[in-house]
């Protein structure tokens, strides 16, 4: 799928900044897309959470996930 393709190719700066507070949702709907795509019902349900959750404290785990691996964790299929 196109969008997931394009955030798997955005630079690692956009990718930082995607995981910032209420931009986080950006990580969440990556993972239903992904989680559909790919028929993963445990990353859709995680998209999901992330989106309910994420602006809380979620987005702190994107974001050192993300700094120290490249790209935030939970994203591949499970």
């Amino acid at each position: 799928m196109k969008f997931v393709e394009w955030m798997d190719e955005l630079p690692f700066v956009v990718k930082v900044i995607f995981c910032l507070p209420l931009l986080d949702i950006t990580w969440g709907i990556y993972r239903i897309v992904k989680g559909t795509e790919l028929k993963n019902n445990g990353l859709l349900i995680i998209g999901i959470l992330w989106i309910i959750l994420g602006w809380n404290i979620l987005w702190i785990i994107d974001i050192v996930t993300t700094t120290a691996m490249g790209k935030p964790i939970l994203t591949d299929a499970l």
